[in-house]
């Protein structure tokens, strides 16, 4: 419940791609890496932040690899979407082990152990200060789940969209592979598109754009940083719209 902390941002989404649930592991889910994020996001909601979070499935199954073996995209897609519902579920569970409520959402039906995702019911969630953890992407193949965390933030009404990464904000080109990489700290949602920034996919971007949703890029592993975004602190890298400086 609220501490008396100022707040910037309300209501967030959180974007967590499945390799940050892995850790230094080549495949699944690292516990340690689960428990520092749980730490993250339970301290966040103590200050009364409403937090909904979108998990990616690639620790588990990527499409893309499925594909070149000869896997239907189709198909492909719907594992991904499975994925993303393990990896809901250990959220889900970590969270609960600290005491705060939750409930995953599902866009595909499994009601034996989500709830199917209803915009009005993820709101009534979020007004009760319950955790939303939205599994399965959109629901629909040839969707990744980028563009499934820019529209499930713009459908519970997000103040802004935090994208974690591993490494500080949004950089010129890989920083992991160019030395060179220049750190951009404001990049307009255009620049993103026309540059090929490796922020979000263009559907997720564009999406973003049209709704006029910011993006925070952020490094993750950085223990505090989501309350620290949260509360008003400068970290990571900002897409928004363009800065009229005339």
């Amino acid at each position: 419940m609220p501490s008396g902390q100022s707040i910037r941002y309300r209501r967030v989404l959180l974007k967590l791609s499945g390799e940050a649930l892995m850790g230094e592991e080549s495949f699944g889910i690292s516990y340690s890496v689960l428990d520092s994020l749980a730490d993250q996001i339970t301290e966040t909601h103590a200050l009364g932040v409403e937090l909904a979070i979108v998990i990616g499935g690639g620790n588990i199954y990527r499409g893309a690899g499925g594909i070149e073996s000869g896997i239907d995209r189709v198909t492909g897609d719907h594992m991904g979407m499975l994925a993303t519902l393990i990896n809901s579920l250990a959220v889900q569970d970590v969270l609960e082990r600290r005491g705060l409520t939750t409930r995953v959402l599902s866009a595909l039906e499994l009601r034996q152990v989500a709830e199917p995702y209803i915009r009005r019911r993820a709101l009534r969630h979020l007004e009760k200060g319950r955790v939303v953890i939205l599994a399965a992407g959109t629901g629909n193949p040839y969707f990744t789940t980028d563009s499934a965390a820019a529209l499930r933030a713009i459908e519970v009404k997000a103040e802004v969209l935090l994208k974690a990464t591993k490494v500080d904000g949004i950089y010129s080109s890989d920083p992991m592979r160019d030395p060179e990489a220049t750190f951009l700290k404001r990049v307009d949602y255009l620049d993103v598109l026309n540059r090929g920034l490796k922020v979000m996919d263009t559907t997720a971007v564009s999406l973003c754009m049209d709704n006029h949703l910011p993006i925070i890029v952020f490094n993750v592993r950085e223990s505090g940083n989501i309350r620290r975004i949260v509360q008003g602190e400068d970290i990571g890298s900002v897409v928004a719209e363009k800065i009229d400086d005339t």
